[in-house]
């Protein structure tokens, strides 16, 4: 189907919801949804990124098949939210390729970087302690960098063409304050009343989605501290790599590292439980190649800091540095991209409430 299509259908159908509204306290989405009677293409761009599929709105509505509505909300604006990724971050080409072959895809990358580090290896200084044995700081630095701030760049360019689609006024910083607060609660995920989303089966609320979101979530922050800190040590207190187990850096990475091998078994195991009529089916192996890309790079970065100073280091050393720049390169083009956008709807969301109470 094509985007027009999808927009046209998550129209027609957030039109009957704006008629009805008995889901309006269940998350930002229908609050938002009344505010309008009519709703533009980038009215929809917004609902959509909003919506966090939890699907109790789906389980509650009356208007649901085999009523002649037909209502889907969840699918709907799952549809127009994927859509949003693939055209305002591009080429689409990438995204789409992704979801229909991501564990392919994320494999064959994986082992493509991973003979490309081991290959590299041959170059490794001739001192240097654990890692730095086989791939010296300078030469991780120089590989990586470009790897994580390109795909960056391209998602911000994303970002600034979604505030632009959905007319959102400029932000001020408790905006910013309110969404990072509504992000790390994932307040959007409760059902609207404390009890939890339906996302598993019908009317059965639970918090182990909003559970394993915030491992997920806790788990990357952990292990990106980790390496923020581990670069100032390195650059400004001269204090080079390896660390011990109780400095920060490990402290940092080993938490985030078990936190992401829990959140990602467990969204894994979620999806698995879940009805895909009721999001992008077209995208369900895409998302759950990402899961799996997401947790092995954790997982392979937990047994190579076990394995520090066996002779299977550096097997596992060129594993997870193959992950972890397959992660990096792919950030636009797999389900990592929706934090963003989802924070940057958050975002705006205050924003254009903020505007509507002056």
């Amino acid at each position: 189907m094509s985007l027009d299509t999808h927009l046209s259908e998550a129209r027609r159908q957030i039109e009957i919801c704006n008629a009805c509204r008995y889901c309006e306290g269940f998350c930002s989405v229908f609050p938002a949804m009344t505010r309008e009677k009519a709703f533009a293409d980038g009215d929809l761009t917004h609902l959509a990124n909003l919506c966090h599929n939890c699907r109790g709105c789906y389980y509650s509505c009356q208007y649901t098949e085999p009523h002649e509505f037909a209502l889907n909300i969840p699918a709907a604006l799952a549809e127009v939210r994927q859509d949003s990724w693939e055209r305002l971050v591009g080429p689409q080409v990438l995204a789409k390729a992704f979801h229909r072959s991501g564990v392919a895809i994320a494999g064959v990358l994986v082992l493509g970087f991973a003979l490309l580090m081991a290959l590299i290896s041959v170059m490794r200084p001739v001192s240097g302690e654990g890692f730095y044995a086989e791939l010296s700081h300078n030469l991780m630095v120089a590989l990586f960098a470009p790897a994580f701030l390109l795909p960056l760049y391209a998602v911000a360019v994303g970002l600034r063409r979604y505030w632009t689609e959905t007319g959102a006024p400029k932000m001020v910083l408790s905006d910013v304050f309110i969404a990072f607060k509504q992000a790390g609660q994932l307040k959007n995920l409760n059902g609207g009343q404390g009890q939890g989303c339906n996302f598993e089966r019908e009317d059965r609320y639970t918090d182990a989605r909003r559970w394993f979101h915030q491992a997920v979530l806790f788990g990357f922050l952990l292990c990106f501290a980790a390496t923020s800190v581990a670069t100032l040590m390195h650059y400004l207190l001269d204090l080079k790599a390896p660390y011990p187990l109780l400095s920060l850096p490990k402290m940092f990475g080993v938490t985030g590292g078990i936190l992401l091998v829990i959140g990602t078994i467990g969204l894994g195991w979620l999806k698995t439980k879940a009805d895909p009529e009721l999001g992008a089916k077209r995208v369900w192996g895409g998302e759950m190649g990402f899961i799996a890309l997401l947790g092995f790079t954790a997982a392979s970065g937990l047994a190579l800091y076990a394995a520090t100073g066996s002779a299977v280091m550096p097997i596992l050393l060129v594993l997870h540095l193959g992950a972890v720049a397959t992660l990096f390169l792919l950030l636009p083009y797999t389900k990592m991209v929706h934090g963003f956008f989802r924070l940057t709807a958050l975002i705006a969301e205050e924003a254009i409430k903020r505007r509507g109470s002056m």
